[in-house]
């Protein structure tokens, strides 16, 4: 783990999507997180040492999707795939589908396995996954300002975890789409899906992949204005009388999207994944944000764990005290 000093920021951003504005002074205390992602060996010792089973691997409930043929409610995740032409944009189901079998051992449906993934990070994680994950490493999911102060890795108001240049000197600093999503792929940063943990350049906190590879959870409910939960309104900033600080994201109530007929919370994504391109899904910025249903795992969601200070501290005044 690295240590991500406190202090205040400018969190979000008004160049891109909506969601991320507007720009607020937030300040949050230090901590220590994960270098990189959790990797498919790490979360194997997990599963191993509990024998835990992951939400993909479970048939879901039919109570929890009322009008859903229970014939169709099998154990599976979401899966990227190509196609092959031009497609509609608008249409996510154009190159997701939902792969029986997938999980994170088989991350592209069950006659894949992990051969040669060991220090790739696991996907097909869903939020109680990562949570549990977190819990057994006496961890935890760090919250959206935490994980945007260390993205930043103290260039603020960046574009990117490094810098405001796309690829400095042609160098691609992260794994993401290069070509025209999602129909080509020229894989110019060596890499069609994800790649190993580090494969690409710190940032200035010594964080790995805060820029594409798969996307983080977070601990927040997503929220948008003042369903946000970090005292910044719709259209206005932080309020004058104070700097929120270690603001926790919106409600569970208030992320459900009012289109889902199941009704299934949401909470906040960061960072972006080897999915994202600049013509679709320009995500792998700090600032950046995406709603993603606490059920559902994909084949580009992941996570990264985090320790308080605080919590350093007495571990570390605990291992005095034995001495």
């Amino acid at each position: 783990m690295v240590t991500v000093p406190g202090g205040t920021f400018a969190m979000g951003s008004e160049e891109a999507y909506p969601e991320e504005a507007p720009v607020r002074e937030v300040a949050v205390d230090g901590f220590r997180m994960d270098a990189t992602q959790v990797t498919n060996a790490a979360f194997a010792a997990f599963v191993d040492d509990t024998g835990y089973t992951t939400v993909a691997e479970r048939a879901p409930d039919p109570d929890d999707y009322p009008g859903v043929d229970p014939d169709d409610l099998v154990a599976g995740s979401a899966v990227f795939r190509s196609p092959d032409v031009p497609v509609d944009l608008r249409e996510p189901g154009n190159w997701w589908a939902y792969v029986p079998g997938a999980d994170w051992r088989h991350p592209l449906g069950p006659d894949s396995d992990l051969d040669g993934l060991a220090d790739h990070p696991v996907v097909h994680v869903a939020s109680e996954d990562a949570a549990a994950y977190a819990d057994w490493a006496d961890k935890r999911l760090p919250t959206e300002a935490e994980w945007e102060r260390a993205a930043r890795g103290g260039l603020d108001g960046a574009r990117f975890a490094w810098g405001d240049d796309h690829a400095p000197e042609g160098r691609p600093m992260a794994n993401t789409w290069q070509g025209r999503f999602p129909y080509e792929n020229t894989a110019l940063d060596g890499y069609e899906r994800t790649s190993p943990v580090g494969a690409f350049p710190a940032n200035g906190y010594g964080l790995y992949d805060v820029a594409g590879n798969v996307w983080d959870w977070t601990a927040d409910w997503y929220g948008v204005g003042g369903d946000r939960g970090d005292d910044a309104g719709a259209s206005g900033g932080t309020p004058a009388c104070c700097t929120p600080r270690n603001p926790r994201g919106g409600s569970e109530a208030a992320s459900v999207d009012p289109r889902d007929p199941s009704a299934v919370p949401r909470k906040v994504l960061k960072g972006g994944s080897h999915l994202c391109a600049p013509n679709y899904c320009f995500r792998y910025r700090p600032s950046a944000r995406y709603p993603q249903p606490i059920d559902t795992s994909t084949s580009h969601v992941g996570f990264r764990c985090v320790v308080s200070a605080d919590a350093d501290e007495r571990d570390t005044r605990s291992d005095e005290a034995k001495k």
